[in-house]
């Protein structure tokens, strides 16, 4: 598995290299943003550690701009210690999950294989006439674009994945806002009620149903 590493801290950068590629990852560790993107854009990697301040170019528009460019290869991104707002950006420009400074590197190790793991299950899924663009931010239903916000394409990747089965809101949760949201949980809620708004009634379906006290489950077939 290919890692790149973005991170202009010499000390950090070097030790997520030896880390990493001593868990048996090939990893390439570059030191600021331009050459982050420059990097990323070749889509050749498995997953992207990406630190938000760098030189040259911010974290967040490196993986807003690989987002555009339609590199959906997994991002952890690396926030500040108390950096709530950053984490909300970090996750609303395309990255799958964060991580605070200073982290715990077995902690970080797990994180990013849930992320490969996650991303063999193809960013860009379709079935039955329904295709989740993931880089697009958008819904593809019966030939109609909708589109989404990057929160609302993670969740309706996570239900594409898992079409017909049941999802619980813990799954979603851990899938959607990362293992470390600590919120309301009530949040999955909300946004399945956003995601039903754009994508079953303009269609008169009603093809995300809730299982009662367990979750929820795409149904294409749905009427």
């Amino acid at each position: 598995m290919r890692v790149l590493i973005v991170e202009d801290e010499t000390n950090l950068g070097q030790a997520l290299e030896q880390g990493l590629s001593a868990e048996g990852f090939e990893t390439t560790w570059v030191t600021d943003g331009q050459r982050g993107f420059d990097e990323g854009a070749t889509g050749t990697y498995d997953a992207i550690v990406l630190d938000i301040l760098l030189p040259k170019m911010n974290g967040f528009r490196v993986c807003g701009e690989l987002r555009d460019r339609g590199i959906a290869t997994p991002i952890l991104m690396l926030t500040a210690k108390d950096g709530e707002l950053d984490e909300a950006e970090a996750l609303d420009t395309g990255a799958d999950d964060f991580l605070r400074k200073p982290f715990n590197y077995v902690v970080l190790v797990a994180r990013l294989n849930a992320l490969l793991r996650r991303g063999t299950l193809n960013r860009t899924g379709n079935a039955k006439g329904f295709m989740v663009d993931s880089a697009g931010h958008r819904v593809i239903r019966d030939g109609v674009s909708v589109e989404l916000t990057a929160r609302e394409t993670s969740l309706a990747e996570c239900l594409l994945a898992n079409a017909g089965e049941v999802v619980t809101k813990t799954e979603l949760l851990k899938a959607v806002w990362g293992e470390s949201f600590d919120g309301d949980p009530n949040i999955v809620e909300v946004y399945v009620g956003y995601l039903r708004k754009k994508l079953d009634v303009p269609f008169n379906k009603h093809s995300i149903q809730t299982v009662r006290g367990v979750g929820y489950r795409l149904e294409l077939d749905a009427e």
